[in-house]
């Protein structure tokens, strides 16, 4: 496990992280296909959060595309670096999240993010943030549709309706269990939204949720577990 410091140069306002968005997100590739799914490696990263004590902690997992088996995994802890502020969540997320990809022995290929890509008020959610900081091919799985409307897709696992801002598709809802609410795909950066959906039911072959977001959202838990744990022991000491 890393233990990381705020980073230096984080924008200390709202108004300096908006500017930062506005200008990273000018860089978003949008073009490119990505990587086939069902091959090479795919990571997870998760984040999850102790206010009180002001810790998050971050993890990376990487597994065999075909397998579904992990091939590796990090975690980093570090302080909270940014105040929640919807929309600029991304700010909270990225240091540790880039401590823990950072420290991987292994490339990550694609990253699959617990949250949001181009559906985003401001098209540019920790998938796209994420992508344009590493270079790497991005897709966020999202559990809601945040801001967006959608229609219901038909109850067959694959069904897919688009996510929609006014008539803008920013992504879509895509039904992964037969039956079962569906989850909310955007592309981040280097990915179409076609093969984002694919990875996805791809990730997806026994539960609602990928696999790489199940073992991260997992794995983060007990790093920040096990790193509350640490500082209460000190604290009590």
């Amino acid at each position: 496990m890393k233990t990381m410091d705020i980073p230096a140069g984080r924008p200390a306002t709202e108004e300096q992280a908006r500017a930062i968005q506005d200008e990273l997100r000018t860089r978003t590739i949008l073009d490119e296909p990505g990587p086939p799914p069902g091959t090479g490696l795919v990571t997870g990263v998760d984040v999850a959060y102790d206010d009180e004590r002001d810790v998050v902690a971050a993890a990376a997992v990487v597994l065999d595309a075909a397998t579904l088996e992990v091939v590796a995994e990090r975690t980093a802890v570090g302080r909270i670096s940014f105040p929640y502020v919807p929309g600029l969540l991304a700010f909270r997320e990225i240091p540790t999240v880039l401590a823990a990809l950072a420290t991987l022995p292994c490339p990550p290929g694609l990253v699959v993010c617990d949250g949001y890509g181009l559906a985003h008020p401001r098209r540019f959610g920790l998938a796209s943030h994420l992508g344009v900081l590493t270079g790497l091919p991005t897709i966020g799985v999202a559990k809601n549709p945040f801001t967006f409307s959608y229609d219901d897709p038909g109850p067959r696992r694959g069904a897919w309706t688009p996510l929609l801002a006014g008539d803008e598709e920013v992504g879509r809802a895509l039904r992964t269990r037969e039956a079962v609410k569906p989850v909310f795909v955007s592309v981040g950066h280097r990915v179409s939204l076609d093969n984002a959906c694919a990875h996805t039911l791809a990730l997806t072959p026994a539960y609602r949720l990928p696999e790489t977001t199940r073992r991260a959202d997992a794995l983060c838990r007990r790093a920040l577990r096990e790193a509350t744990s640490r500082q209460g022991a000190r604290e009590g000491a």
